[in-house]
């Protein structure tokens, strides 16, 4: 008899276990590989294939700069449709670095793809203008249970010799292939991607 009820406590504890399995998984996500180089910034440069951004010296690019939320790798959203003021962890879904991390890395990666020459803080050498930006926003929002979209909103400066040069602030908006964790993530390299593409013309449009 006890041999049995010992049986039958393996046996429900394999099935428990075996329905756990079967339960949400937790998944993490980034901006995935980076893709082919951003369309040349002509219209801003006033030339042709982004010349003058080609010849752009060394700049030296901080890391993205943002509020506490930015810098945990938990993945949050808002249904704006029930409650727009709060703002929602998922539950198994997480970002494999913080998104301040993310976007530092994917905007000096698609700035160096272009052609300029960049730069860290800690390797910087004087004289070289140094581009500095702040999220302001990085968000995944629900209009409804079924449809979704991204937006990011930040502040870039550029300083020479200590000094402001300008300050632009770049959004962009972009509708998630789907509402779910996944969708977000897509959506958000996407924004990322695009507000790389508007500095690169803004840098290309200033006094060399």
């Amino acid at each position: 008899m006890k041999k049995n009820i010992i049986l039958i406590a393996i046996v429900a504890a394999a099935a428990l276990a075996g329905c756990a399995s079967k339960g949400p998984q937790p998944t993490t996500y980034d901006f995935g590989p980076m893709g082919a180089p951003l369309p040349a910034a002509s219209t801003a440069t006033g030339g042709t294939d982004g010349a003058r951004i080609l010849a752009m010296p060394a700049i030296v690019i901080a890391d993205v700069s943002g509020p506490a939320s930015l810098d945990s790798q938990r993945m949050y959203y808002r249904l704006m449709y029930a409650d727009a003021l709060q703002s929602r962890p998922y539950a198994y879904n997480s970002w494999a670095v913080t998104p301040l991390q993310m976007m530092s890395q994917r905007l000096k990666a698609r700035i160096a793809q272009a052609g300029v020459k960049v730069v860290s803080t800690t390797d910087s050498a004087g004289g070289l203008p140094l581009l500095r930006m702040e999220a302001d926003d990085f968000s995944q929002s629900f209009d409804s249970a079924t449809q979704s979209s991204a937006s990011i909103s930040m502040r870039a400066s550029v300083f020479r010799n200590h000094k402001l040069v300008d300050q632009r602030t770049f959004t962009r908006t972009v509708r998630a292939p789907s509402a779910d964790a996944a969708g977000g993530a897509s959506a958000l390299a996407e924004c990322t991607d695009g507000i790389a593409a508007d500095i690169l013309a803004w840098l290309a449009s200033m006094p060399q």
